[in-house]
């Protein structure tokens, strides 16, 4: 790879003329900045970023922690973390596994936001005490250089109990994801509480927020189905994707003998037939707000954490 003494040496200048040339500097004279910069491109040269961020310390650029990008909710997601950074003249990159995290205490990003499980909380207070900037939407974090912006999983979880007690049920059905996902946790913690609140019984069905869950407990249910109509609560709207591939090979009708109601509230779900009733939310906007509170700490601003409100969305698989 070419550098800046290679170009230096074939200019006849010194490293620094070229480095002064190369930034803009107006420490050379216009004849000679044209002259390096005609023999850098001659020479292919590329700049060495991060060795630039270092010297600086930014490089105008944050890192987003995903732990799957799958999906439409992601897509959303990021657009509006997109949106939120151009305003403040940054970019973003995307990163998933264990080597990634090595972007932080190298100053390849001026800081990040995750949604990603695997990333160990006792990592994260770390990177805050050493002085990284960091956002997570998947967890409590508290101290210097953190902020959480989560949604209020409590809320939505709530919603969909109320709409599923005020309706007359045989049986109600709680479908989670998995047990390390935060929003999962929140939101079962939720619905058993307001479910015991009103002395109504229930199960619980371990999924996976993926398809083929939805559909394997789909099939469990309909299997051990004594009467009917029956609710479900699913923690995601793509599990409820999977009851639909099932229940519609059976003579329940989705609806009136089969009540289901998501979360997320995903774009698929109003052209689905029928329709998914769902808790929705704004993806775009948490994307946005987790930006506004990670450019205050980059900016060694005063933040406070943030909060996702979500609302019942009305649809065919739920006509309460």
């Amino acid at each position: 790879m070419v550098g800046i003494r290679d170009i230096a040496k074939k200019a006849g200048v010194s490293i620094s003329t070229v480095s002064y040339a190369l930034n803009g500097s107006d420490k050379v004279t216009e004849e000679t900045r044209q002259k390096i910069e005609k023999i850098a491109n001659e020479m292919n040269y590329v700049p060495n970023m991060a060795a630039k961020a270092l010297k600086r310390r930014e490089t105008k650029i944050i890192g987003v922690y995903l732990s799957d990008y799958m999906g439409s909710f992601y897509g959303e997601l990021l657009d509006g973390i997109k949106h939120g950074l151009q305003s403040y003249d940054y970019e973003m990159i995307v990163c998933s596994g264990k080597r990634s995290h090595l972007f932080i205490p190298e100053r390849m990003v001026d800081g990040v936001i995750i949604l990603d499980w695997t990333f160990d909380t006792n990592e994260i207070q770390k990177y805050g005490d050493a002085g990284y900037k960091l956002v997570t939407l998947d967890r409590e974090v508290e101290g210097d250089n953190l902020c959480h912006v989560l949604l209020d999983n409590t809320g939505g979880a709530t919603l969909a109990v109320e709409k599923i007690v005020e309706k007359p049920t045989t049986a109600i059905h709680l479908v989670t994801g998995p047990d390390n996902s935060y929003d999962n946790v929140k939101r079962l913690e939720a619905s058993e509480r307001e479910l015991q609140r009103y002395g109504k019984e229930y199960q619980v069905h371990q999924g996976d927020f993926d398809f083929h869950s939805g559909k394997k407990i789909a099939e469990d249910i309909y299997l051990k189905m004594t009467t009917k109509p029956i609710s479900i609560f699913s923690f995601n709207d793509e599990m409820v994707t999977g009851m639909y591939e099932f229940f519609k090979k059976t003579e329940l009708e989705i609806g009136k003998d089969v009540n289901i109601i998501g979360f997320d509230n995903s774009y698929f779900g109003s052209i689905m037939t029928p329709t998914i009733a769902t808790i929705g939310f704004s993806k775009k906007r948490w994307g946005m707000v987790a930006v506004e509170k990670l450019m205050k700490l980059i900016n060694n601003e005063e933040t406070t954490n943030g909060l996702i409100y979500t609302t019942f969305v009305q649809g065919e698989s739920f006509l309460g």
